[in-house]
């Protein structure tokens, strides 16, 4: 057997041997499939020579009315307010007494994965299923977790990012299996005993072999630890337009473990710019969730959903209250009414980033359910989806205005200068953003520089013109006495970073790749002598 290794850690109450090697099991019995997986994706973009389309080699999944998926658990019944935010302890504490339904901890857009993060996010899971999860800030405030919790659901990080803290033979394990398998093994049964469950969230899937290969490390884990077969569940982020096309057959792949479908906004651009970089977008604000190919995507959501019996979840509302009393009540409104068109179109619950947003969006979904957990008995049988819609931009002679452009810079260099210090969930201009917003930010400049989509000043979007604001914005920033030692590096390795992606050839897949393996990997990892070789 191969030597494993793994970095120093004070958190050796959750790297335990056992753990390490529950999670090692995981990743030999299924990293070699994972990897295939991904070398499928590059192929699949590299040669495509027609349009994506709806699979004829899975027709029979999708026309055959008799499946559904599993029925839904007791406490995944209802989830018409779900928040979201990175498992740092005060942040799972305030979501934890937010009033919400669920909460998703967040280990993938919302968090930065330093070993650190990484590893306190376990603990405090772990914590708040013991009921000893507290926080006293520095200015004396306690912060402890009541009595009604919501129902608690994990994202891993995505198939395409692997842990390099922990290594076989010096191969880094795969995040999603590190992050999936400390959960199940920490947590899981002390959900099952409290009457819940070990729930999750599974980010970035492209298709539905790798839905498939989810529901194969289910069965394992399971099996590994003696988990009732089925207890798991698990909703799938539609968030890349191939795996649009594949809906159905994602559901079928996961039927038994299936918890349903979500939909979101900045993702699922990304991935229809590197899927279709020659289609040129407008600027993101501009492309809501009312444009007629996106509502194609979440109107075929719903449907898809609910024909098989399961959750569609909708997008996040991302605002953070102002303490302004005319700005708060003109941004609850918009949230207000961004919800009450999900409810209207059949999702059975959403998305918030904060806990100010949890009775807004719980109202709009009260008016709307009453007292039924959800709408999955509104089959929506009038929508009728086509390939041509779901791809239909309609967007001609796209201009860029000098403020969108410029946004999009500062937006990408002020995430992902936090990012690489360690924050995950960023507030920038009222609005809670993750990985997701910095994503859409710099593959959205880098689709209008390979295309040299014109300005609405004459001039079109060049790599110069780019970088010159990158530049401008970090005069601005040293300008005004912002930035410390520490925050400078991080600002400077963020815009060199940037620099290097935008001016790439064909898009780059993720900007967390090389970000994480060239600032948060480090260099010392030592043998873990107590772990089974």
């Amino acid at each position: 057997m191969e030597p494993v290794t793994v970095a120093p850690t004070e958190y050796t109450d959750i790297l335990t041997p056992e753990a390490i090697e529950f999670v090692v099991a995981l990743d030999r019995e299924f990293g070699a499939r994972r990897v295939q997986l991904l070398d499928r994706r590059r192929r699949r973009r590299a040669t495509r020579t027609t349009e994506l389309d709806f699979l004829s080699s899975t027709k029979q999944i999708r026309i055959d009315d008799t499946w559904t998926v599993a029925p839904p658990a007791e406490d995944l019944m209802d989830r018409r307010v779900e928040i979201t935010g990175p498992p740092e302890r005060k942040m799972t504490i305030n979501a934890l007494n937010s009033g919400a339904k669920v909460w998703m901890a967040d280990f993938e857009d919302a968090t930065a994965p330093t070993w650190e993060n990484v590893l306190s996010g376990q603990r405090n899971l772990r914590d708040a299923l013991d009921g000893t999860l507290d926080f006293t800030a520095p200015d004396g405030r306690e912060y402890k977790i009541g009595t009604d919790l919501p129902t608690i659901m994990v994202r891993p990080r995505g198939w395409h990012l692997p842990e390099c803290h922990v290594r076989i033979g010096g191969r880094a394990v795969s995040a999603s299996l590190f992050d999936f398998g400390l959960y199940l093994f920490h947590c899981g049964r002390k959900q099952i005993e409290r009457g819940s469950g070990p729930y999750f969230y599974l980010p970035k899937l492209e298709s539905h072999l790798e839905a498939r290969l989810w529901n194969d490390v289910f069965v394992f884990a399971q099996q590994r630890l003696g988990i009732p077969r089925g207890t798991i569940r698990a909703t799938v982020l539609i968030e890349t337009i191939t795996a649009a096309f594949e809906m159905d057959e994602i559901l079928y792949e996961l039927r038994e473990h299936s918890a349903g479908l979500n939909a979101g906004r900045w993702d699922y651009l990304f991935s229809m710019i590197k899927n279709r970089p020659d289609v040129v977008l407008p600027e993101r604000s501009q492309v809501t969730m009312t444009a007629p190919f996106m509502r194609a995507y979440t109107e075929l959501l719903v449907k898809t959903c609910h024909r098989r019996g399961a959750h569609a979840i909708g997008g996040m509302a991302a605002v953070v209250p102002s303490r302004d009393p005319v700005a708060a009540k003109r941004a609850l409104n918009q949230v207000r009414q961004d919800k009450r068109r999900e409810v209207g179109d059949g999702f059975d619950g959403s998305w918030v980033a904060h806990p100010g947003l949890v009775e807004t969006c719980r109202e709009v979904f009260d008016q709307w359910l009453g007292f039924e957990p959800h709408q999955i008995v509104r089959k929506r049988e009038d929508v009728r989806v086509t390939a041509k819609e779901l791809l239909d931009v309609k967007a001609t002679a796209v201009t860029v205005s000098e403020v969108a452009l410029r946004t999009n810079v500062s937006v990408a260099l002020r995430y992902v200068a936090a990012w690489l210090g360690g924050r995950g969930a960023v507030a920038l201009g009222g609005l809670m953003e993750d990985a997701a917003t910095a994503e859409i930010c710099r593959t959205q400049l880098w689709q209008w520089i390979s295309t040299g989509t014109p300005t609405d000043y004459g001039v079109p979007v060049t790599a110069g013109l780019v970088t010159r604001m990158l530049r401008e914005e970090l005069d601005v920033l040293a300008e005004t006495g912002a930035l410390d030692e520490d925050s400078a590096r991080c600002f400077g390795q963020a815009r060199t970073l940037l620099t290097v992606l935008l001016t790439e050839r064909t898009c780059p897949e993720f900007f967390t790749l090389p970000a994480y393996l060239r600032h948060m990997t480090g260099g010392n990892l030592q043998p873990a002598a107590a772990v089974p070789a």
